[in-house]
């Protein structure tokens, strides 16, 4: 059992520490808000330290930011968005100078949009995009635009030590001597506070469970979400050293980074049979890295129109072995072990085929009609209309698809008739 932060140190003094380090300039502060423990014992910390300050000395904005892919699991992002709502309410009438924000990618960079409009492959361990899409971007434009209005800013973050080994050097690494702030790995004006940094997981769960929700939620609703032992929290991804979130209840439900999705068939087990659905589509995204599956879904040129030859490593399509020598065409160790002859890949393949993408549009799309039906919740959405839009513009200007495959996949689906947008001809 890890030490506790409250053998050398008193709640009250967490909360003098906060509150010095808030009235000791007028940076303003940004809160990574998750959803999960950490950064709710954070957020609630900060609160309970600042509501003890007079309206004089509470005249430094803080923001509360959390991502939102947009393929959030379903449970979480219906709770990070209640969460925000409360707490935006709850500040107000407690005259906190404290504002939430939900922040989203750019339509250009949504999940959907870069698989099925470009046709980006689904993220792997090696070619994770969607972190820096998806999360990363979202949070440092946030940032930027603060330090762009007020010069600096303060991120305040609920990381902790005892997480792991690496997240201990990490934080190390960019702490400022005498000072309780770190530097921000990429903005100069940016500075990191970690009020919970020494917290066991004990202790988070000690302080979430022993002092009333500010902003009146029930923190053993929380710790229902981690019963499960397989559990995990996403934290604000600040750089791409996070790891994926994906197979803990707190990532993406699309994620192809991890094996399994245990989450979601656990959910399952548990009697939520809607999430079927979202393992089936998950699983085909899946599918498709084996390289088996290459030639069926994806193009051999890649996105600049040329064929990219492997001048090392080809791998065989069937037992996935990685063979050094790019003369050979078939597998030696199939032809050995089996006596047959399988292909080598001797290419490094493209996005997916316009196949592949009409036909996961309309996969989705039955999906997201069967769930509202399952849930009775008409405006679920898995894939939002202006991503349809979106994905549609891509198609028609490095496609050709005048024909408007999109909409007409998408009307019918759903029964609904987008209309197109006007495009400047010029």
């Amino acid at each position: 059992m890890s030490e506790s932060v409250f053998d050398t140190r008193k709640l009250t003094d967490v909360y003098d520490e906060i509150r010095k380090v808030y009235l000791s300039d007028n940076r303003p502060w940004i809160i990574g808000f998750s959803g999960g423990k950490d950064s709710t014992c954070l957020v609630q910390l900060v609160w309970n330290a600042l509501s003890e300050l007079s309206d004089e000395k509470l005249q430094k904005p803080v923001y509360v930011i959390s991502s939102d892919t947009l393929v959030e699991s379903p449970q979480i992002a219906a709770r990070i968005t209640g969460s925000l709502n409360k707490m935006e309410k709850h500040g107000q009438e407690q005259n906190l100078p404290l504002s939430t924000n939900l922040l989203r990618p750019k339509i250009e960079d949504t999940f959907w949009v870069r698989l099925l409009g470009l046709g980006y492959p689904a993220p792997t361990v090696m070619f994770r995009w969607c972190t820096d899409m998806l999360k990363i971007n979202n949070a440092d434009r946030f940032i930027e635009e603060k330090v762009s209005e007020y010069g600096e800013a303060i991120v305040l973050l609920g990381m902790r030590k005892s997480e792991s080994i690496s997240r201990h050097q990490t934080m190390n690494l960019y702490k400022i001597d005498n000072s309780l702030l770190s530097r921000h790995s990429k903005f100069a004006q940016t500075y990191i506070y970690t009020p919970i940094e020494d917290f066991s997981a004990e202790d988070v769960w000690n302080y979430l469970l022993q002092n009333k929700n500010p902003w009146n939620e029930n923190n053993r609703d929380l710790l229902a979400l981690y019963q499960d032992a397989n559990a995990s929290e996403c934290p604000l991804v600040v750089d791409t050293s996070t790891p994926s979130c994906g197979g803990g209840r707190f990532g993406c439900w699309t994620c192809t980074v991890v094996d399994k999705q245990s989450y979601l068939n656990n959910l399952i087990e548990n009697g939520e049979e809607w999430m079927e659905i979202l393992a089936e589509l998950r699983e085909e995204l899946k599918q498709t890295q084996d390289p088996q599956a290459w030639e069926k879904v994806r193009e051999k040129k890649r996105r600049n129109g040329k064929v990219e030859l492997k001048t090392h490593d080809v791998k065989c399509t069937k037992c996935s072995t990685v063979i050094n020598d790019v003369s050979l065409k078939n597998c030696p160790v199939c032809l050995e072990k089996e006596n047959v002859e399988i292909p080598l890949i001797r290419y490094t393949p493209g996005p997916y085929t316009m196949k592949f993408r009409r036909e996961y549009l309309e996969k989705l799309l039955v999906g997201q009609v069967k769930i509202q039906k399952q849930k009775n919740d008409p405006d679920m959405e898995l894939i939002l209309k202006e991503e349809i839009h979106e994905i549609q513009r891509i198609w028609r200007m490095e496609q050709g698809d005048w024909q408007n495959s999109a909409y007409q996949i998408y009307e019918k689906i759903t029964g609904i008739k987008l209309e197109s947008a006007k495009e400047d001809l010029g």
